[in-house]
């Protein structure tokens, strides 16, 4: 894998150092905003990366890049996906994958016709945590509740307060508790049970954007709450709870870096089954090697899982518009 990145911001400085740790991966070039490309210089130059520039086609047209990876605010990713799916590259996109269903299933068009990877950055999905979770789910018996609270106060929630509006709290740009926080709570729900029969979102609303909110996904047979909020914190803690038993996990749901499992009667059980590495870590091995060897099978079946949770985010903003205009 030939790797450009896009972006300077936070999440693509801390992938830059665990991207270096894998096998397979070469890092090709960054990408910056005119205003940023003295940060993407400095990052070009630590981890040595041939190409730092402001100019999208730089990338491109570049022969020594087959997969960008795009780590710009949400409200860019399809824009930047679709350029570079239509120039022949690979794609590896940051969540939420895009703003709506329609710009997510466009995508996948693309890269079905060219026969591209296609791929949503989504750490739960590949930790051991969450494997193991999936795998012991028949101890807890029928499952009846699922709660995910992943609650941390943002540290630009006070500038924000003020007026001051960072792209995290821009509705126009994608910002909002559920996609930036609840997101992963969404994905670790549905990657475990699938789609929900009914949603329904219940935000706190300042400035047009959800600064917290509440999440209902009605499986039948049991019920789902995810809950994330940027205006306030408490323990980040997910249970699912059986008439057998339940499993917590001790730690928000994009690092799942604890699990207990407690069945009626017994004492609980702590235990980490993810690697040492880096959250990141697990994810771009798996796409390094569905990549290297074409491995459309496993990117379908990716994309079948991002296309669920792009259901689900859809109802969730449709269910929050309608309980506004009411």
């Amino acid at each position: 894998m030939k790797l450009a990145l896009l972006g300077t911001g936070m999440i693509v400085k801390e992938v830059l150092p665990i991207l270096t740790e894998i096998d397979g991966i070469t890092l090709s070039g960054i990408l910056s905003t005119p205003r940023s490309i003295e940060t993407a210089k400095e990052l070009a130059a630590q981890y040595h990366l041939a190409l730092a520039t402001s100019d999208y086609a730089d990338i491109l047209n570049s022969p020594d890049v087959d997969t960008i990876y795009i780590g710009t605010p949400n409200h860019t990713h399809y824009a930047y996906a679709k350029e570079a799916l239509l120039a022949g590259k690979h794609v590896i996109c940051e969540k939420p994958f895009t703003l709506t269903l329609a710009e997510f299933e466009d995508l996948v068009t693309i890269a079905e016709q060219r026969q591209l990877m296609l791929l949503e950055a989504i750490t739960n999905q590949y930790l051991g945590n969450f494997h193991y979770i999936r795998e012991n789910l028949k101890q807890l018996g029928n499952l009846k509740i699922v709660e995910c609270n992943y609650s941390q106060y943002s540290s630009r929630y006070d500038a924000f307060k003020r007026g001051e509006i960072a792209p995290a709290f821009n509705p126009e740009m994608g910002g909002g508790a559920l996609r930036d926080l609840n997101i992963y709570n969404i994905h670790l729900v549905v990657g475990l049970f699938g789609e929900p029969k009914t949603v329904t979102y219940l935000p706190n609303m300042e400035r047009g954007v959800d600064t917290s909110g509440i999440l209902i996904m009605d499986y039948g047979t049991f019920k789902a709450v995810a809950i994330g909020a940027k205006d306030c914190s408490a323990e980040i803690k997910s249970t699912l709870q059986g008439d057998k038993g339940s499993i917590a996990i001790l730690g928000p749901t994009n690092t799942m870096p604890e699990i207990s499992l407690t069945l009626n009667g017994e004492i609980a059980k702590r235990q980490n089954t993810n690697t040492p590495h880096h959250r990141m870590h697990a994810e771009f091995v798996v796409f390094e090697r569905i990549i290297r060897e074409n491995d459309l099978a496993a990117r379908d079946k990716a994309l079948e899982h991002s296309r669920l949770v792009m259901t689900v985010l859809e109802k969730a903003v449709d269910s929050m518009t309608k309980n506004e205009i009411v």
